[in-house]
């Protein structure tokens, strides 16, 4: 049994130059091509249709959804993994509407808000494309996983070292440091070592590797969400340097 592509499109709320594209970059090719020359897809495509589409609402970008398909061909065991995923996306979705609900209910009630309390639920999923385009798709799920074992506590504790060491960093740029002196290059040895205790990253055995590190000082300029952590472009910049110069000096 097979369906039409205007049935598919219909069920599956998209749209048929959408399937038609994903054809053309041989993410889903249709089981046969009708006399009339319309597209029809079977159970086997379907499947893999499913898997595209979660892959998609977890915020992967098409190439990264070519490599995990091609990496797990039994859709059974994949969409096992994909479950796990949606699963995780559930349980901080729900973690943000109660974090989003205290906050109302202090507001109104004028009681003290709770840093920890506001935040959580609300992760690191927010470059999840730029990871997986970069990096690959085993970064990504590797670094995730890592985070999804901690507990709440634990990412608490680690997010503010994270705000400690972004806060000293823009501290760092205002003063007008030489990226390249030894106050800028301590603060990128604590980036150095942040980013070494993060499963996933590409790196030799010592850790992180220089084309990383530096190439994520450039990641940090270019994308306005990353640069706001370091107090916007000129911080984000003055972060890239040292770490640029640190890479040269030290990996």
């Amino acid at each position: 049994m097979d369906w039409s592509i205007q049935h598919i499109a219909r069920l599956a709320g998209t749209t048929s130059r959408t399937l038609r594209h994903y054809g053309d970059l041989g993410l889903l090719e249709p089981t046969r091509i009708g006399a009339n020359g319309y597209r029809y897809y079977d159970q086997a495509a379907l499947t893999r249709l499913q898997r595209i589409l979660l892959l998609r609402e977890l915020g992967l970008a098409l190439p990264a959804i070519a490599e995990i398909l091609d990496d797990r061909r039994d859709h059974a065991d994949a969409l096992e993994h994909h479950l796990r995923w949606l699963r995780d996306e559930q349980q901080r979705l729900d973690r943000q509407v109660r974090s989003v609900e205290t906050t109302i209910t202090k507001l109104r009630k004028g009681e003290p808000l709770m840093a920890d309390e506001m935040f959580d639920g609300f992760d690191h999923t927010a470059h999840r494309d730029e990871v997986v385009e970069r990096w690959g798709a085993e970064a990504y799920r590797s670094g995730a996983d890592w985070w999804s074992a901690k507990s709440a506590g634990e990412k608490a504790e680690f997010t503010r070292g994270q705000q400690a060491l972004a806060a000293d960093w823009a501290d760092a740029a205002n003063r007008g440091l030489d990226p390249s002196g030894p106050e800028a290059q301590q603060l990128a040895a604590r980036q150095y070592d942040w980013l070494a205790a993060i499963p996933g990253t590409p790196r030799d055995a010592g850790g992180p590797t220089a084309e990383y590190f530096a190439g994520l000082g450039d990641l940090y300029v270019a994308d306005d969400r990353f640069a706001a952590n370091y107090g916007g472009t000129a911080g984000a910049e003055f972060v890239r340097d040292a770490m640029q110069a640190y890479a040269v000096h030290n990996l």
